[in-house]
Order: structure tokens, then C-alpha cells, then sequence
């Protein structure tokens, strides 16, 4: 009885689990969705949407490393039930804001509670579940529940802004993370580490600023000029920064970063696959909501739709990515899973660029990107925990989910500059010598954002010139053409480095 008793218990503690894996991964995949609606109802530029994207990131990997500690000193149900409060509340403001600046701040501290969140959920199922079967099959479900949230979140968001509108793509959160406070609070055991360690706050505060300052550098760049002072004081900023956090993690006896992990070789060639999925997978998944919606001329359920090609794979893929990592090992699944991406990517240059561009052209290429994500991510996760001793699996962890985190954020702003970039040669080559171009650097921008419905009104000067809106569309098509090529072959040269990590000088392959 008290078996029974226990198990159902601990199903209730699970679904609590979900509830919150559920929000975060949702806060990663629906939001893309309604960027271009965000875009028009609230004034937005292309840099307001990247930053509505990355600072959820740079919040995630302001904490990520402490919340562990954190949890392991206070307490894990007390930690987690204070992430939850917090998200809920910053998913409440995002949902209310009125304007961008208010909206960036809550995701902000909605990234940050997030992100604790995340890390207070595998201490929290760690702790719960602590018998073989039961363990498995709970980290099996809250998986699924993770890959649903990424899998299915554009069509989930394109739906609810369809139904009700962009505030409750956020507000949605409020009554999920409530009735998760409620179950956590009832049902979830408190556990704490009587020899928890010490909080790098210092290391913390030195790789937040290093990220967000080169993040900071690349998206406000064009506008300061990169070589103007206050872009080389931000840029100086960054790089003492960064050259801190290593000094720091060097000489702190508890640090967040133990960097002699990486003379691990299977260790460094699984961290080339977590830099390679957000290279160029995820991060160009702010992007392609409006190539859909402002190139294709798709409405948002459209939207969220044709992005199921892109993230489904990533749900059906990882069973067989273990199989596989299992018949031929990690040194060869995760370099191929990224080659794979990179593959996907030139597919989708070729499929944006085609005449009669649309879902179908595009199909091909976003089936290759998720297949090779659903091949690349499982073996990573396994690897990086797995070819360190156990004691250490928490840290390798941390740094497994901080080098995805930080990835993405400087990608999200790298994307978003060659977008611009790519659009603003294609106008200068068509107009040169006719616009000037400083203006057809902001022209670009806005195109970039999808925003063609104001060009005329806001450029009065275009209305004398054959400014179509067809050499748009094709300015925009060229701008991601550009992208797509960064994302290929990025990704392919991480995957040869991946590769010559795994497979060269003598190490223990890790078998999964």
C-alpha cells in the first residue's frame, strides 16, 4: 500500500514537472511565431525582435550555472516553487505590456526564472525518482514533454494568437504555473546537499556580461558604428569580461566551469555539437516565421504549420539517434547529425531562392535540418555527462546547456545582422547612386522585419523611384539566401571539428 501510495505521489509530482518543462520549452518555440505580429502591433524593429528572443536566452545563462547551487543549499522544492512564482508573474507583465522596452525586460527576468527553472526540475525528478524503472520511465516523460514543447510550440502559438491574440502566448503561463505551485508545493519532497558549495557569483556576473556585451556589439553595432568609441569601449568591456571569467574559473576552488573537462576529447567533440545545433538550427528559428509570413505571404496558422517540418523531426528522431549512437558510437552520430543540419540549410537556400518559391520548395531542406538536430541532440546530452566521472556530470551538464545558451544569443544577433546586410547590398546593387545609404540601410532593416506596408509612407522619396514591391520580396529572399549560407557552412566546418575530436589520439569511446 504505501508502495501505491508513493507511486501515485510521484505521478502527481511528474505531471507538476511537465507542467513547468511544458512552459520553458514553449517560451523558446511560440514565441518566433508571433514576431512579425509583434513587429506591427507594438512598433517593433528587427533589433526589438531579436532582443525579445535573445534576452530570454542571456537570462537562461545568467543562472543556469548557480541555480544548481542554489537548489542544493535552500532547498530544491523551495527553489522551484520560487522560479515558478516568478515566471508566472513575468509571463503576466509580458502579456500586459504595451510597449517593447517593457516587453524585453519581463523576458528577461522571464529567461532567468526560466532558466533556474529548468535546472530545479532534473534536481527536483533526480531526487524524487530514485528507483531504476520508475527513474527512467519519469526522465522519459518529462523529455517528451520537452521535445512536444519545441516540436509543436509554432503551431501551438500560431494557434493561440489565431484564437485569442499575442498577449496570451505569455499570459497562457499564469494559470499553468499556478496550478504547478499548487502541486509542487502539496506533493514534491524537499531535499537539500548538506555539502553544497559556494555560488560563483563572480564567475556568474563575468560570462553574463561577456555574452550580453558581444550580443550587445553585434545587434547595435550598425546603428553605433563598430568602430565608433562607444562601440569599441562596449567591445573592450566584453573581452576583459571574458578574459575575468576565465582567470576566475581558473582560481576559484568551486567553480562553474571546470575547464579541464575539455582535455576530455569526447567531452570537447560533444561541446562542438551543442555549439553546432545552435549555430544555426535554433537560432534560425526567430528568422524563419518571416520568411513564411512576409515573403510567402502566409497567415500565422500558416506559419505555424509549415515550421512543424522544421521541429517535428526533432520529437521523432532522437530513439533511433540512440540506436545509432549505440551500433557505430557518438564520434559519429553527433558529426553527422550536424552535417545533416548544414545540409538542410543549403537545401533551404536553394528552396527560398527557386521561382516559384513556397512550403513545398522549403520542405525538403527544413525535414534535412530537423532530422540531423533529432540526430546530433541526445547523443550530446549522453556524451557530455557520460565521458566524465559522476561526481562531475552536473558540471559537464551546466556547461553542455551554458555553450548552447550562449551560442544562440550571439547567433540570434549574428543571423539578424547578415539578414540586413544581405538585404542592403541587394537594394544598393539595384539602386546605387540613386538612394543614399544610410536610408537604404534603415530601408533594409525594416524589410527585414517584414515591414513593407510603411516604406512608401515613411520614404517619401521612393514614390519617384520603380520601387516594387517585388524587388523587396527579392531583397528579402537574398537577405536569408545569405543567412542560410552562413548557417550551412558553419555548422559543416563544427561537425569537422567534431569529428577530428572524436576520432583522433587515443581516448575511451563513450557508448550511449
Amino acid at each position: 500500500m504505501k508502495q501505491k501510495f508513493y507511486s501515485g505521489k510521484n505521478n502527481i509530482v511528474l505531471i507538476a514537472i511537465c507542467l513547468a518543462t511544458l512552459m520553458f520549452s514553449l517560451e523558446i518555440s511560440s514565441v518566433p511565431v508571433i514576431l512579425p505580429t509583434l513587429e506591427k502591433v507594438l512598433n517593433a524593429n528587427l533589433k526589438d525582435m531579436q532582443w525579445i528572443m535573445n534576452i530570454y536566452t542571456i537570462g537562461c545563462t545568467t543562472v543556469l550555472m548557480a541555480a544548481g547551487t542554489l537548489a542544493d543549499r535552500y532547498g530544491r522544492k523551495r527553489i522551484l516553487i520560487i522560479t515558478l512564482i516568478l515566471f508566472g508573474i513575468s509571463s503576466l507583465i509580458c502579456g500586459l505590456a504595451q510597449n517593447v522596452t517593457l516587453l524585453v525586460i519581463s523576458r528577461f527576468f522571464q529567461g532567468i526564472s526560466g532558466g533556474a527553472m529548468l535546472i530545479c526540475q532534473v534536481a527536483t525528478l533526480s531526487h524524487q525518482f530514485q528507483e531504476g524503472k520508475e527513474r527512467s520511465r519519469a526522465f522519459s516523460i518529462w523529455g517528451i514533454i520537452l521535445g512536444v514543447g519545441l516540436g509543436f510550440g509554432p503551431i501551438i502559438g500560431g494557434a493561440i494568437i489565431a484564437i485569442l491574440s499575442w498577449q496570451w502566448v505569455f499570459l497562457i503561463h499564469v494559470p499553468i504555473a499556478i496550478l504547478a505551485i499548487m502541486l509542487v508545493y502539496g506533493y514534491v519532497d524537499e531535499s537539500k546537499d548538506a555539502d553544497a558549495k559556494k555560488i560563483d557569483i563572480w564567475g556568474m556576473i563575468t560570462l553574463s556580461i561577456a555574452v550580453f556585451g558581444l550580443t550587445y556589439f553585434i545587434t547595435q553595432g550598425p546603428d553605433l558604428g563598430f568602430t565608433s568609441p562607444i562601440a569599441l569601449g562596449i567591445l573592450a568591456i566584453t573581452l576583459i569580461s571574458f578574459v575575468l571569467f576565465i582567470w576566475i574559473e581558473k582560481t576559484n576552488p568551486y567553480p562553474m566551469f571546470d575547464f579541464s573537462v575539455f582535455k576530455i576529447r569526447n567531452f570537447s567533440g560533444a561541446i562542438f555539437g551543442s555549439v553546432g545545433m545552435n549555430f544555426s538550427f535554433w537560432p534560425f528559428i526567430i528568422y524563419l516565421p518571416i520568411y513564411f509570413q512576409s515573403y510567402l505571404n502566409y497567415d500565422v496558422v500558416a506559419v505555424g504549420l509549415s515550421l512543424l517540418a522544421y521541429t517535428l523531426p526533432t520529437l521523432i528522431i532522437p530513439p533511433f539517434a540512440e540506436y545509432l549512437s549505440v551500433r557505430f558510437r557518438s564520434g559519429i552520430v553527433i558529426p553527422l547529425g550536424l552535417f545533416v543540419i548544414g545540409l538542410g540549410f543549403i537545401a533551404m537556400k536553394y528552396g527560398c531562392s527557386t521561382e516559384h518559391a513556397s512550403w513545398i520548395s522549403m520542405l525538403p531542406g527544413c525535414l534535412l535540418a530537423g532530422i540531423g538536430l533529432g540526430l546530433t541532440n541526445t547523443p550530446v546530452t549522453n556524451t557530455t555527462t557520460g565521458s566524465v566521472s559522476a561526481n562531475r556530470s552536473g558540471m559537464a551538464s551546466g556547461i553542455d546547456m551554458s555553450a548552447r545558451l550562449i551560442t544562440l544569443s550571439i547567433n540570434i544577433a549574428l543571423m539578424g545582422y547578415i539578414l540586413v546586410k544581405g538585404i542592403f547590398s541587394y537594394l544598393n546593387n539595384a539602386f546605387s547612386g540613386v538612394v543614399d545609404t544610410k536610408t537604404l540601410h534603415t530601408i533594409a532593416e525594416k524589410v527585414a522585419a517584414g515591414n513593407f506596408s510603411t516604406l512608401k509612407q515613411d520614404f517619401p522619396q521612393l514614390n519617384t523611384l520603380d520601387f516594387s514591391e517585388s524587388i523587396l520580396h527579392a531583397a528579402l529572399a537574398h537577405g536569408f539566401e545569405m543567412v542560410l549560407l552562413y548557417g550551412g557552412i558553419g555548422v559543416w566546418i563544427l561537425a569537422v571539428l567534431s569529428f577530428i575530436l572524436f576520432n583522433t589520439g587515443n581516448h575511451k569511446a563513450v557508448r550511449n
